[in-house]
């Protein structure tokens, strides 16, 4: 289920994603775009925990929703698709931590770590994602 904590994650991603956006020198439309995309991405959470990306994906898809791929796909390394929403939305969601603080992409991979474990598939994943964003907006 999506708790006040996630909700204050979702608020912050939509957030940052739009500060981001401004650095590409968006246009209004995509601001207004980026901070839904951000504040829907975990939507699947209110359904299944392990997979919410997907989940949230597949009602976003049987809604129409133009980002329904990104909000599928974020926080997946080696996906098949790709989209600067997508990296913006994997920026932002890898600077905001579980309550919605800006805490950049050093203390979210440390929070990760400290929940899951250095040895988990989660914190793995995260920290290929993390090395991957780092690599690609030098």
């Amino acid at each position: 289920m999506i708790d006040k904590d996630r909700l204050n994650h979702s608020l912050a991603v939509a957030r940052k994603m739009v500060e981001i956006g401004k650095s590409y020198n968006m246009d209004e439309k995509q601001l207004q775009e980026l901070f839904v995309l951000g504040y829907v991405h975990d939507i699947g959470y209110e359904y299944e925990n392990d997979k919410h990306g997907v989940t949230g994906g597949n009602i976003l898809k049987q809604s129409n929703y133009k980002y329904w791929q990104e909000v599928y796909y974020h926080g997946e390394v080696d996906c098949e698709y790709s989209s600067k929403y997508l990296d913006i939305l994997n920026m932002a969601d890898m600077q905001v931590d579980k309550f919605g603080n800006d805490v950049g992409y050093t203390k979210r991979l440390e929070d990760i770590k400290g929940r899951y474990g250095e040895d988990s598939i989660v914190y793995q994943k995260v920290k290929k994602l993390i090395t991957t964003l780092n690599e690609f907006h030098k």
